[in-house]
């Protein structure tokens, strides 16, 4: 018989370091022979893709809040159906940076529009698709903007907001995961990057265990 899929998602902050985890825990489960994909939202299809630099870049002019909720909700419609849900029947661990959570913090909560207004839409774009587990990495705004400001790379229309933006994004992250701590992992993220990665992979084992995949 073939094995459950299984569905981690990252979240955090811009800045977090959600990629870095993502790739050692991929790294990780691969060398015990598990077979992962590794995805990012926006994007994860042609269309999604299409749909990141669209809502991400700047120079597109003015998008206002609805109108930003909903391009990362059908990006995530088409990311859903195309990637994540047949890869979980193929018995894959999915690993996502970014999911639901994302729209619900930084559209609900940092633009206003209402976190159960926005997870409606999402729950609805995705069928109802939820993480087995979401990995959490808290990080303080300054810091995240420390963070991200360290290379040379610019920082897109939602990285560039106010401290005050992102500090509205982390209460809610912080909320979400309060509600329904049994499918949170949540992490300092200033912690170092080998002990994070440890307690990530850790929490991920007794999920395998629980699923009959031991790794």
């Amino acid at each position: 018989m073939q094995s459950p899929g299984l569905f981690i998602a990252f979240e955090g902050g811009d800045g977090a370091g959600k990629s870095t985890q993502a790739a050692r825990l991929a790294g990780s489960l691969e060398s015990r022979g598990l077979t992962v994909l590794r995805t990012r939202e926006p994007g994860g299809t042609p269309i999604g893709e299409k749909l990141r630099s669209l809502v991400l870049d700047h120079g597109h002019g003015h998008i206002d809040a609805h109108t930003e909720a909903l391009i990362f909700a059908a990006s995530r419609a088409a990311h859903a159906s195309q990637v994540i849900r047949p890869a979980l029947a193929r018995g894959e661990v999915v690993l996502t940076d970014r999911y639901i959570d994302s729209s619900v913090a930084y559209q609900g909560a940092g633009r206003g529009l209402g976190t159960d207004a926005v997870r409606g839409v999402n729950e609805w774009a995705t069928s109802g698709l939820q993480p087995d587990l979401t990995v959490l990495l808290d990080v303080h705004p300054a810091e995240g903007r420390s963070r991200r400001t360290a290379g040379d790379a610019a920082e897109d229309r939602l990285e560039s907001e106010a401290d005050e933006f992102h500090a509205r994004i982390r209460q809610a992250f912080l909320d979400l995961a309060a509600a329904r701590p049994e499918s949170y992992l949540v992490l300092e993220a200033g912690q170092p990057v080998e002990e994070i990665a440890g307690l990530i992979l850790a929490r991920v084992e007794q999920l395998l265990s629980a699923t009959g995949r031991r790794p």
